[in-house]
């Protein structure tokens, strides 16, 4: 870049600096700022368009419009060239406006008599802030060196919005982090809590986007850059020899640090007048811009690689590390951006009261989590982080899947009547903890809960199950950086036997592949996971991981009852292999002399269409069947249950599903095969009563639904409720649903 275009940003940026340190109010100040950059370009009009919310973007100051269209003129995101400019996140530079696609007149502005224009996006971190623009009567592209320096002010422009230079005054935009804002996301799991936001990963605040001295910034920069080299050797030094696909991960995390061209974009950056912190930001969010847009997994991944450096390196210039020193508030609602199973753990059960995310899915190990703590998720609520800072008050509506973040009154007051009727309801769930799940027609329901973590079995007396329906063992897989121990397994087995108090546990071997990975093991590029490597087939392909858990299993038992099942069994075959194994491993056991248990069971889970067909003989050797209703209906329904767009399309009271479950019903009972239904739907209510009555006796669920579930069978005749069942399904209605809620509606 020529040094007569570096002094001149470097003398606009000083400039914006002497305006932020102006006392003047936020409006007055945006004007200033518009003034500025109209004469550092030669041009007729700068102007600053903001958003007012997330899909609208407001005229907030200019020069060379009209005056009264601040604050007037609107625009939908993605609307004429300003609006495609924050929709797309890229810079619109032409020399005859009103030709390009999408170009909208707007003729309250006066903009007509302007033909050439450039729009740059006012973003942080990836997220639009607005768009400044600027224009010309004369027909001209704006130079690559100027539209680079439109960049550098309007990284500025960003920074001064997130620190709320731009609020107060007449027609001043009002503090970004002090407005109510909702946001929509997708629930977890259910619950209803007020609290006050605690960040897993507060931002790093950058107070000083410009700098005067850029020799003195530019030093910063690269004592920073060495430090987060020597930071990522020593993650390489710490990797296993033998683990290639985590060394060459992070050979190409090394890579990226050690960019040459990384690093003359930053040196860039600051020769222009930004600080260190400011440079590595503007790199970031376009870093990030581009990452929303790759439809190539693997550069999404390296995208990915690059952001999370910046984070290292923001955090190396700031001092700012991951423990900022900011107290837990009361009642803390944990907000990230994502969160392993292992990092959220270590809060520990009973401190935090609800945990919103950005990303994660229903089936995440964060959800797992919070199922077992028994408190509210909220997942994809897309730019949380952004908005919310520690200690901001939250309301979390895990049944709708909605957050406020600083509520107004109304909007409390009616959370606080739902929270007081959801008080109301447990109260009276408590009432029935100790008394059967059973219908007026005398048909008793065993209700049993899910767990995956000794911190679900403290629940099991309170929550009224007979027992535990199933154990998911991979948790204690999933947490750790390397396999766990045989002795380490058997130890954890032997607390929940004896944390279950002698109620029945069911425990599901090792089931990973899938949105399930384990970090030290291999990972699989596969076009569709759900139905690839997974679970049994994993198992069998590695025999040796499968008999080491089933040996923890077999000494854990130790002369108490055993309940192994096998999960995503797709056919006999399968389970007959398992099973084998199973019986190697008891009969190794008793070689050594070590007790065995006093009982076995050995099930499976049918989670797959085609396991609902196998033979009579399979039915009839199996120990006990669990219907695994998430996946089952995903595969039945060829509707991804992590696709928001298609899990909910299909209704688990549809006819053609009901009568697969009615197949698989009469198959055990020929059979005398135990049959439980376990997954989402065996916790809901209404769902729960239309399994019973169609034959299930044991539903198995999350420990908070057993409470609803019971006292709806309670209250109703599970004979009357499949008469009414097979009524519409002889009808010919596409889902039981309609008539099933018209029946129940009318109980007592």
């Amino acid at each position: 870049m020529p040094d007569r275009i570096e002094s001149e940003s470097r003398k606009l940026l000083g400039r914006l600096r002497a305006a932020m340190a102006e006392s003047s109010a936020g409006q007055a100040r945006l004007d200033r700022i518009t003034r500025l950059i109209a004469e550092s370009m030669g041009c007729e009009v700068c102007s600053i368009y903001l958003f007012r919310d997330p899909e609208t973007l407001e005229l907030c100051a200019t020069v060379g419009l009209q005056q009264a269209a601040v604050h007037k003129t609107r625009m939908r995101l993605g609307e004429g060239l300003v609006g495609r400019t924050a929709r797309d996140r890229t810079v619109i530079n032409t020399a005859n406006a009103p030709a390009e696609r999408g170009f909208r007149y707007m003729p309250e502005t006066g903009e007509e008599r302007f033909s050439s224009f450039a729009g740059v996006p006012i973003q942080r971190l990836g997220e639009a802030l607005g768009v400044l623009v600027v224009q010309s009567r004369a027909a001209r592209v704006f130079t690559p060196d100027e539209v680079y320096a439109l960049e550098v002010v309007a990284m500025v422009l960003a920074e001064m919005t997130e620190l709320g230079a731009f609020t107060g005054g007449e027609g001043g935009m009002s503090p970004r982090h002090q407005r109510p804002i909702t946001f929509r996301g997708l629930s977890g799991q259910e619950g209803a809590v007020a609290g006050r936001v605690y960040l897993h990963e507060p931002r790093v605040v950058v107070t000083n986007p410009i700098s005067d001295d850029p020799e003195k910034e530019l030093t910063r920069l690269h004592e920073s850059i060495d430090l987060l080299r020597v930071q990522v050797d020593q993650l390489l030094a710490g990797t296993n020899v033998g683990d290639g696909d985590e060394t060459a991960v992070l050979e190409a995390y090394r890579m990226f640090a050690n960019s040459r061209s990384w690093m003359r974009r930053m040196e860039d950056d600051i020769r222009s007048g930004l600080s260190a912190e400011a440079a590595v930001e503007k790199e970031q969010s376009h870093a990030r811009a581009r990452m929303g847009q790759a439809s190539d997994a693997y550069l999404r991944d390296r995208l990915h690689d690059l952001d999370d450096l910046s984070n290292r390196l923001l955090r190396i210039l700031t001092g700012q590390g991951r423990d900022t020193g900011a107290a837990m508030p009361e009642n803390p609602v944990l907000v990230a951006r994502n969160i392993g199973p292992g990092e959220l753990l270590e809060y520990g059960k009973g401190v935090l009261k609800a945990v919103v995310l950005e990303e994660g899915s229903v089936g995440s190990h964060a959800a797992i989590v919070a199922r077992a703590w028994a408190i509210p998720l909220v997942i994809r609520s897309d730019h949380i982080t952004t908005e919310a800072l520690n200690g901001d008050t939250i309301l979390v509506d895990g049944d709708q899947g909605v957050v406020h973040l600083r509520p107004d009154d109304a909007v409390r007051k009616a959370f606080e009547d739902k929270v007081a009727m959801l008080a109301r309801a447990q109260e009276r769930y408590a009432g029935l903890r100790d008394l059967p799940a059973q219908g007026l027609c005398g048909t008793v329901v065993s209700l049993q809960m899910n767990a995956g973590l000794m911190a679900d079995l403290p629940s099991l007396p309170t929550s009224g199950a007979d027992g535990v329906g199933l154990f998911r063992t991979e948790l204690q897989f999933l947490v750790r950086n390397q396999m766990p121990k045989r002795a380490e397994l058997s130890a954890i087995y032997a607390r929940v036997m004896d944390a279950a108090g002698g109620r029945r546990v069911a425990f599901r071997t090792l089931d990973i592949g899938s949105d399930k990975v384990l970090s030290y093991m291999k990972p699989q590029d596969e076009p569709n996971p759900a139905m690839g490597w997974r679970a049994i087939r994993l198992g069998l392909d590695k025999p040796g991981v499968l008999r080491m858990q089933v040996q923890a299993l077999i000494r854990a038992a130790s002369g108490r009852p055993l309940s192994v099942m096998f999960p995503f069994i797709a056919n006999a075959t399968e389970f007959r292999q398992a099973r084998a194994e199973f019986d190697k491993a008891i009969e190794r056991e008793h070689i050594l002399g070590h007790p065995l248990p006093a009982s076995v069971e050995v099930g499976a889970m049918l989670e797959t269409p085609s396991l609902a067909f196998a033979s009579h003989s399979f039915f009839r050797e199996v120990d006990f069947l669990s219907v695994g209703g998430n996946d089952l209906k995903q595969f039945f329904f060829a509707a991804d249950r992590e696709n928001e767009k298609v899990r909910r399309r299909y209704d688990t009271l549809e006819s053609s599903f009901l009568e697969l479950l009615y197949g698989i019903v009469a198959r055990c009972a020929s059979a005398g095969t135990p049959l439980s239904f376990c997954g989402e739907d065996a916790g809901r209510p209404v769902e729960a009563v239309a399994l019973a009555a169609m034959g299930f006796r044991t539903l198995s669920m999350r420990p908070a639904s057993i409470g609803p579930v019971k006292s709806l069978i309670r209250r109703v005749d599970l004979l009357e409720a499949r008469r009414v069942i097979e009524a519409s399904r002889l009808r010919g209605d596409e889902s039981v649903r309609p008539a099933l809620t018209e029946w129940l509606a009318k109980q007592p």
